[in-house]
């Protein structure tokens, strides 16, 4: 077999230990370190000490200095500078602070205060409850980024109010399962975070590029829930008294003032001092980090007991992350060394394909690898696939992340590897059946597809903020 032939071998059995079940980062590394066992042999550098040996040598030097020689192999070279590289990675250090932000706003009791008083606020609107679930779940998905912990908490908190006022259980589910996604793609996003680190855009950039392609979607799923109640009035019945109360306005205003205007707050100073140059992501995340931290002191969440847990899952997440992209570089390492890279990389600039026909097949084999792969491997695995064939086709590495964003939102929705819809199931009542979960998402997913599309036709959806701010 040629070398090429060995890197596609690789990139297959990768692929099947996958679908058995192994640990990814894990395999990674195991798979980069033995086919770059083989890529990195040189038999004249491994054993050339032994070689030097004299006649008088004793067999228990002459075994040491073997199998000395036997771990003189470059791979392990490179799998240690790759180490240092991800764990050195300025960029990367955002990652650790944005996830303790997160899962410290999780257990300060903001949630239920916030959704509590989006629903009075909205209480004359089509779909009420819906649009003050989506609003709670686009506000608390970007301070945390983290999904299954977004769509697990409004599902205890949103979806049994809105089966009390009599919500179609599987409009219900949609609203939440596709509102818990958001986190990943409306900065500041530890997706585009990680998407940056593995594509080398400044990150900067790609957040305001992100924004109003985020906002767009957020917009689209408020238009088909009022759309849907208004059309369609049982789905989403309006509240009466008893499940909604009316509020004085000046109470409502206190409840927004308490509510709604510190985790508004805080994310638009997150976001805010990064698109503006005042701090760097590394720096803003840390403001976030501490803000959390204030804001869980002033509700009276604060508790040893809830710190401990935030440190240890964003210690657990970081070391996850950290250890997909050491073993990623070294996998890519390797297959790129064998040819493999090459090999794609002429395969696919001889289908002579136009560079939109390039983003469509691009985004329908993500699309597809969303169903067995959460988004972190995908953008540190199989994205940097892509990445060297953008410059053949000019197409902006910053264009191409935010589509992989809103792309990745379906991996989350699309039957039947909906991680939402699990997540959702998982602490939903028994009444609450799987497939209508399924069907309460698809619609959503179609209006995934249309801001791909709009995209696609109004690029300046993405361009107009990074040149407003920059240049």
């Amino acid at each position: 077999m040629t070398d090429p032939q060995i890197a596609l071998m690789m990139l297959g059995l990768f692929i099947l230990f996958v679908f058995l079940g192994f640990p990814i980062a894990f395999t990674l590394m195991a798979m980069g370190i033995g086919f770059g066992y083989y890529a990195y042999f040189d038999a004249g550098r491994m054993w050339r000490s032994f070689n030097r040996l004299g006649e008088d040598a004793d067999m228990w030097e002459r075994w040491t200095t073997w199998i000395e020689g036997l771990f003189n192999n470059r791979i392990f070279d490179l799998f240690v500078n790759q180490t240092y590289t991800v764990m050195s990675n300025e960029v990367l250090t955002a990652v650790p602070l944005f996830l303790f932000m997160g899962y410290i706003v999780e257990r300060a009791n903001i949630v239920d205060r916030l959704f509590g008083t989006l629903n009075i606020a909205a209480r004359n609107v089509p779909g009420s409850m819906g649009v003050a679930s989506l609003i709670t779940c686009a506000l608390f998905a970007t301070a945390t980024g983290i999904v299954g912990a977004v769509v697990t908490l409004m599902g205890l908190l949103a979806l049994p109010a809105m089966l009390k006022a009599r919500y179609s259980p599987s409009f219900a589910s949609g609203i939440i399962c596709a509102g818990g996604t958001l986190g990943i793609l409306i900065p500041p996003s530890i997706m585009l975070i990680v998407y940056a680190a593995a594509s080398g855009v400044s990150i900067v950039r790609l957040y305001a590029a992100a924004l109003l392609p985020g906002l767009t979607l957020v917009g689209l799923y408020l238009i088909y829930v009022m759309g849907r109640a208004i059309l369609q009035p049982s789905v989403a019945p309006r509240p009466t008294e008893d499940e909604v109360p009316r509020v004085p306005f000046g109470k409502l205003a206190v409840m927004i003032v308490t509510s709604f205007l510190p985790l508004a707050f805080l994310i638009a100073s997150v976001l805010g001092s990064i698109l503006f140059g005042l701090a760097t992501p590394t720096e803003a995340a840390a403001i976030g980090a501490l803000g959390g931290m204030l804001l869980a002191v002033i509700y009276r969440a604060m508790s040893f007991k809830r710190l401990r847990e935030s440190v240890y899952l964003t210690v657990r997440t970081t070391a996850m992350v950290c250890w997909l992209f050491v073993g990623s570089y070294t996998f890519s390492a390797v297959f790129s060394y064998l040819g493999g890279e090459h090999l794609i990389s002429e395969f696919v600039q001889g289908m002579n394909l136009t560079p939109l026909q390039f983003l469509i097949l691009a985004q329908v084999i993500i699309f597809l690898l969303g169903w067995p792969l959460e988004w972190s491997e995908i953008i540190i695995i199989f994205v940097p696939i892509f990445l060297p064939l953008l410059k053949f086709f000019e197409i902006d590495p910053m264009f191409f992340g935010v589509l992989v964003a809103l792309n990745l939102q379906t991996s989350f929705l699309t039957p039947p590897m909906a991680m939402s819809a699990y997540y959702l199931k998982g602490i939903a009542p028994p009444s609450v059946q799987l497939t209508a979960i399924f069907r309460g998402v698809m619609p959503f997913l179609f209006c995934v597809i249309l801001a791909m599309a709009l995209m696609y036709i109004y690029p300046e959806i993405v361009y107009y903020l990074p040149r407003l701010f920059y240049g």
